[in-house]
């Protein structure tokens, strides 16, 4: 991928970080597809953010925790995911944690969120939980 975010051929590469394009890659989940790992769920839920997809990103947290909204702060763009650890959350596990750095603009600065997020299934699905921010 370039520092424009494009992967090879002129095609927008998916904002999770991974090399494939976004359809092939996150838009699969968001466009309903299951999700097999709390990786991929974190993944796909950048991406999300990333691309403002406020349905998916509620339909992905667990109901014990959901906002009724997601609010998409003007002036903020999600540049790029980086996943640091991931612990359990496979396709045989029903809990895992992953811990990432989410990189980000907002209004021409530059900056970085750190955070250790909890998934769990919840009828079969990966859903977020919650997050502890790290420093």
């Amino acid at each position: 991928m370039n520092s424009a975010g494009r992967s090879k051929g002129g095609a927008a590469g998916c904002p999770c970080g991974l090399s494939a394009v976004y359809d092939e890659c996150c838009g699969r989940f968001h466009r309903g597809q299951a999700v097999p790992t709390a990786e991929a769920l974190m993944r796909s839920r950048f991406a999300a953010f990333a691309r403002q997809d406020e349905a998916y990103l509620l339909r992905t947290w667990h109901p014990a925790t959901r906002p009724k909204r997601v609010e998409f702060e003007r002036g903020m763009r999600w540049v790029t995911l980086e996943v640091e650890e991931v612990t359990g959350g496979s396709t045989f596990h029903t809990e895992g944690t992953v811990t990432f750095r989410a990189h980000y603009a907002f209004r021409g600065r530059r900056g970085s969120m750190h955070e250790r997020s909890r998934f769990t299934r919840d009828g079969g699905a990966w859903v977020y939980v919650d997050g502890d921010t790290l420093n």
